[in-house]
């Protein structure tokens, strides 16, 4: 191939140079360029090694199929290995590389494993692993494990980066009428059509120019201008460089658009790439054909390329891809290509597959019919191509033909991809030699090539009738086809015995003889073929082989194509980087993060913030250089002692409200609040519908129509969605409104035998709080000395005499500066998360770490709140056999026998017999008590505590430590009767 750069023509802006790095070397192109169109242009001939035999790869198309000229552009940290060059914009500074090759890909060692070829045949890899024949299997294993080393070493095309990815990405939602996806003039005519009909329209195209085919036709100029200055008057949403890469359950769209992938210098805080969702009431498909080549002798060898990237390389980039140049083709498509490329100056010779044409080729290009290529000449070049002819009975040489290019055109592959997404079966069509897309349940119509009209006009007519179709409309299709001469079907082009290679897949080495193979093996499954032999696996997705190679599966099984099939195409239609489905969500941003209206509070006085969910809650407060295991005992001891401070804001709040929310509460609740006074609460147990314990926490009656309801914190989301679903599908005729209120109080807990204390000495009316005013789960409206009103709540979650005290969120710092200066006084502290773990354990309180989905109401221990009077939900599966088991694990208390050892919540109860496995039960929870002077759990042994009264069993977590003998006690381990939190 010697390619050289035109002094005019093509799209390409001439005044604007760009310089740019291969494999080290300094090359220049120009804006308008594809990496592949500039290295074509600057003589560059091998740019990949195949993936398996290692053999010299050059340009074998101009967009997203390409399958020889896969690179890796970007360096170090941005290095992006598998590149297709033909789709990579230049832009100046670009630096790319070979891949898949030592020391490079002009000159590579590996290309030795040709030399091997016949042993790397269909199914290779499934066969090395098989190992050695079964006398031999000990020594098989061992020769496995090496083969296994050597393959993974082997395997896989270019190299990751093992650095932070330094760029950022985004992710977006749209929505619009209608959908068109693919800038060709029936995409642009489909997206103007709809959009002057008044509809909303996103038109998404992947190249960084719009056109599809108008832009490697010269004369097409004009009339492309027109069509996109219309899209734009009408208001079409244009979105370049922008790949539809899935079609997914109503109507939406994944895309990816590359944001700044083409600039040299991105701005601060600009997304690398932006992943959209995009919601569409209807969808068109104008996503163009794929010219498909020939299986034939050397059909992967660099200078051998489609016939449309030919004259894409000349009219589009004005680059004149070879001087002597042979065009083989099957159809009339190519005749066009002759003329522009005789005309540019190059020798040309069409050789036609059919005997006779209604076509002729444009002065200076000389037409053979009835010849195939047979194969091509040459290793790092083509230098001839050895022609064949069908005699009928087989294939039989026919002359050879000096040339430094072989343009093929095989027949078109209309692009279905998108519409199998959808469940749509392609539909052989015997005359265009290619599969068209069926009708689709859904609201998804093809448009142009795609749906295998290949005459301009009527690709417009066609994309104008598509948007009628989708905006309601009845509209003719017109007809697939529009060339004067049938397609001549020709797959693969082989004289009879011949072992010569012939490539159906070049991307993955997949050959002729693999495909016949397969079949011989009893893989006559398209879908087997497919894995058997890697054919149209990993980037390539069907694009440049599946056709041929389901044709040569149909000559093995003696069947026609259709009565084959296909495969289904998958989502992604292109590889979509990682980076681009994480978007923001990495790092600090992996998940969304809420504050409590007392976070900025916390941090001033000295807290340590850990997640509780999706809070930033406080973990511990750190007096004098203390640790986590120093601060959080301390906490908890003082709490016991005078009086301690949490921060419960994260607790999930929903007002319910309406003449029938009491009935509500009634039906999702296990116990009874029908009956709830107002001024009361109540701590509630709600179940799934399978009778497992879903979430717990207080409901307040504030007045007749209106409760407050409190979950786990990590709860809320799920409980508001389950209660929202609940009054929408099954009780839609009572009268309830939900409002998710977490974020509008800021609430704190106040416990300890001084609590009330502190707490009285902060309102306007001390007595408020009295015991007579604010007995155990009362409820009442409070004005603190600074004039804040809220509400508080006397409830313990420590054992301890306690309250909660809600005020609206912008009055949290001052509710707590006023607290908070009570309680130093009182010799309180202020305690977090770890701390008020220790209290509930050794009170034998449960939160998630018990309530995880697995358990039901007896098994927590908390069956005397499941009503026998009402229904609810959830009550009737509860009662299932297999769940009213008395040797089902319930909640239990732990001591170490040994009381100065410890254990690890998440071991398993095993009996010292058993030693190590599933055992008897298992450790949720463990905490060094100051109040009972040792290390404590809780956790679900079968039977309960009782069952193992006197007997020791063993706390097995083999991976964390030794096995420690644990006694299991009552759960309720600190002050059973309740005397403190009552007092």
């Amino acid at each position: 191939m010697s390619a050289r750069r035109l002094d005019k023509g093509g799209r390409i802006d001439r005044s604007k140079p760009l310089t740019f790095r291969w494999d080290g070397k300094a090359l220049q192109g120009y804006a308008g360029d594809t990496l592949a169109s500039a290295l074509m242009a600057n003589g560059q001939r091998v740019l990949g090694r195949s993936f398996k035999y290692h053999r010299p790869r050059g340009i074998m198309s101009a967009g997203v199929e390409e399958s020889g000229a896969i690179v890796t552009v970007g360096s170090s940290a941005r290095a992006e290995p598998n590149v297709k060059a033909t789709m990579q914009e230049l832009f100046q500074g670009l630096e790319a590389s070979g891949q898949n090759a030592w020391p490079n890909v002009r000159f590579d060692a590996g290309a030795v494993s040709g030399l091997f070829g016949r042993f790397f045949s269909a199914g290779f890899y499934y066969k090395t692993f098989m190992g050695l024949p079964p006398f031999e299997w000990g020594r098989g294993t061992g020769l496995w494990m090496k083969y296994e080393a050597l393959i993974r070493k082997a395997a896989g095309m270019g190299a990751a980066s093992r650095e932070a990815d330094p760029d950022c990405y985004d992710h977006a939602h749209a929505y619009c009428d209608v959908l068109v996806v693919g800038a060709g003039p029936a995409g642009l005519r489909a997206a103007l059509t709809a959009a002057e009909a008044g509809r909303d329209v996103i038109l998404a195209e992947q190249d960084f120019e719009l056109g599809g085919d108008l832009l490697n036709d010269p004369f097409a100029e004009p009339k492309r201008l027109a069509l996109i200055k219309a899209v734009e008057e009408a208001g079409v949403r244009v979105m370049p460089r922008t790949t539809v890469f899935g079609l997914y359950d109503n109507g939406t769209a994944g895309l990816v658009e590359r944001v700044t992938d083409h600039l040299p210098e991105p701005g601060p805080f600009m997304p690398r790439q932006r992943f959209w969702t995009v919601r569409a009431d209807a969808t068109v498909l104008a996503t163009g054909a794929l010219e498909r080549s020939v299986a034939f002798a050397g059909n992967d060898r660099p200078g051998v390329m489609t016939a449309a990237a030919g004259r894409a390389y000349l009219n589009r980039f004005g680059v004149l891809p070879g001087q002597r140049i042979v065009i083989a083709t099957t159809n009339d498509s190519a005749y066009q290509t002759a003329g522009e490329m005789a005309a540019a100056g190059a020798e040309v010779v069409l050789a036609d597959a059919r005997e006779r044409s209604g076509n002729d080729v444009a002065s200076g290009g000389r037409l053979q019919n009835g010849l195939a290529p047979l194969e091509a000449k040459g290793r790092s070049g083509i230098k001839s191509v050895q022609f064949a002819r069908n005699t009928g009975s087989g294939w039989q040489a026919a002359g050879r033909e000096d040339c430094d290019l072989l343009l093929v055109s095989g027949g078109w592959s209309p692009v279905v991809n998108l519409a199998s997404h959808r469940g749509v079966k392609p539909e052989w069509n015997a005359e265009l030699a290619c599969f068209l897309a069926g009708e689709c349940a859904e609201p998804v119509y093809t448009a142009g090539a795609a749906a295998g009209v290949w005459d301009a006009a009527a690709c417009e007519a066609s994309g104008e009738a598509a948007a009628k179709r989708a905006m309601g409309f009845e509209a003719m299709q017109p007809a697939p086809g529009g060339w004067t001469s049938p397609i001549e079907p020709r797959y693969e082009v082989r004289l009879p015995g011949s072992k010569a290679k012939g490539f159906v897949d070049p991307q993955h080495d997949v050959t002729g003889d693999d495909v016949r193979l397969a079949h011989q093996e009893g893989f006559v499954s398209v879908e087997h073929l497919k894995r058997y032999t890697t054919l149209g696996m990993a980037t390539d997705q069907g694009k440049m082989g599946n056709i041929v190679g389901l044709a040569l599966m149909a000559e093995a099984l003696g069947k026609e194509i259709p009565a084959v099939g296909t495969t289904r195409f998958r989502p992604p239609y292109t590889p979509v980087a990682i980076g681009a489905l994480a978007g923001r969500n990495v790092h600090g941003h992996f998940k969304a993060l809420r504050r409590t209206p007392l976070h900025d509070w916390n941090l001033r006085h000295g807290a340590t913030m850990t997640d509780a969910g999706l809070w930033h809650r406080p973990w511990y407060f750190a007096e004098n250089g203390e640790t986590i295991a120093e601060a959080y005992v301390r906490e908890a001891a003082t709490v016991r002692e005078t009086l301690g401070v949490c921060d419960v804001s994260s607790l999930g709040k929903i007002a319910v409200q309406g003449p029938d929310a009491a009935e509500f509460l009634n039906r999702v609740y296990t116990n009874g609040f029908a009956k709830l006074a107002v001024g009361k609460a109540r701590y509630g147990i709600m179940l799934r519908d399978d009778g497992m314990v879903m979430d717990d926490g207080t409901t307040w009656r504030l007045a007749e129509d209106d409760f407050l309801m409190t979950t786990t914190t990590t709860g809320a989301g799920k409980v508001m969605v389950w209660l929202e679903e609940l009054l929408q599908t099954r009780w839609p005729q009572l009268r309830v409104h939900l409002t998710s209120v977490s974020d509008q109080w800021a609430g704190v807990s106040v416990a300890g035998p001084k609590s009330r204390e502190a707490l009285s000495a902060c309102l306007a009316d001390p007595d408020a709080v009295s015991h007579e005013a604010l007995p155990f789960m009362g409820v009442v409206r409070v004005k603190l000395k600074n004039g804040i009103q809220g509400l508080a709540a006397r409830i313990s979650f420590s054992g301890e005499l306690a309250y909660e005290l809600y005020v609206p969120a912008d009055d949290g710092e001052a509710m707590m500066d006023l607290l908070w200066a009570e309680t130093k006084h009182l010799g309180g502290c202020l305690y977090g998360l770890e701390a008020l773990g220790t209290l509930r354990i050794e009170k034998g309180h449960v939160t998630g770490a018990e309530l995880d989905g697995r358990v039901t109401i007896r098994d927590a221990g908390l069956g005397k709140m499941a009503s026998a009077k009402k229904p609810y939900i959830g009550k009737a599966l509860q009662d299932r056999p297999e769940l009213l088991r008395k040797d089902r694990p319930q909640l239990a208390g732990i001591f170490p026998k040994d009381r100065s050892k410890t254990f690890n919540g998440g071991a398993l109860l095993c009996q010292p017999e058993e030693g190590e496995g599933f055992g008897e039960g298992w450790v949720t929870a463990v905490t060094h008590s100051p109040a009972l002077g040792h290390w404590i759990g809780l956790g679900y042994v079968a039977g309960g505590h009782e069952a193992w009264a006197g007997r020791t069993l063993m706390a097995s977590d083999p991976v964390r430590g030794a096995p420690v003998e644990v006694e299991v006690v009552s759960p309720h381990m600190f002050d059973p009767e309740g005397g403190r939190m009552h007092g």
